[in-house]
């Protein structure tokens, strides 16, 4: 997988006072900002050139990376309208080639990037990166039969889910993604969703793969989740 695009728009605000400053990707984490880790992972993985999507206090981000030792490309979401719109803003860059799809505030594992990668064979369309939870209310129940997506939800109410599989913020999707993306509507929380996409690829039938994670995962969304990707790092 030789592109890469990482969602860093975001100010953090469950990070509180950290984030009045510095966007949550910079936060440093055993010295190196958290974005930084997630970039030297990928390029451990293989990954050749990486599009950046800004947008809270983007000078910072873009200053520190203009001349990291890959291809960095950046563009900023001028309305923080949701992740829908973030990765729409790739389109052109991407070109026709397959991606891997992650958001600055996620440590993952080197050998899950790898595994993901390898999970997209050539008649799937997307492979959705999911950790199995007790209850998957805190981000997007991720449901399957057999290894295959068939639905996803969204911030389901606690205790309603039937899966214990939770997306884990990444994904590896083939361009067919943003022809998703343009036709997204508004959610109820009022943003564009990429998750929306999702369901829409589903709904067309295309063939959509779970990878399980296997490795360490942390997602750094709150100071108390600081430790615990200082002893990931």
């Amino acid at each position: 997988m030789r592109t890469a695009v990482i969602l860093a728009a975001g100010r953090g605000k469950r990070m509180g006072a950290l984030t009045e400053d510095t966007p949550k990707p910079m936060i440093a984490v055993r010295g190196k900002p958290l974005l930084e880790h997630i970039l030297e992972r990928l390029r451990e993985a293989g990954v050749q050139r990486a599009l950046i999507v800004t947008g809270y206090k983007a000078e910072m981000i873009e200053e520190y990376f203009a001349e990291y030792p890959i291809e960095i490309a950046f563009r900023r979401q001028e309305v923080l309208n949701g992740t829908a719109g973030a990765a729409m803003l790739a389109r052109e860059w991407v070109g026709a080639e397959p991606l891997l799809l992650t958001y600055g505030d996620i440590l993952t594992e080197v050998s899950d990037y790898c595994g993901m990668v390898a999970r997209l064979d050539a008649e799937t369309d997307a492979v959705v990166v999911a950790k199995w939870v007790d209850d998957p209310w805190q981000g997007a129940a991720v449901y399957e039969e057999g290894g295959r997506v068939i639905r996803i939800v969204e911030k389901p109410p606690v205790g309603t889910s039937t899966t214990h599989w939770n997306s884990a913020g990444s994904y590896v999707f083939r361009p067919v993604l943003f022809e998703e993306l343009e036709r997204v509507p508004m959610s109820e929380r009022g943003e564009y969703e990429l998750t929306s996409a999702l369901t829409q690829m589903i709904e067309r039938g295309l063939r959509l793969l779970l990878y399980p994670l296997e490795g360490a995962w942390r997602d750094v969304g709150r100071p108390t989740d600081l430790d615990a990707a200082e002893k990931m790092v």
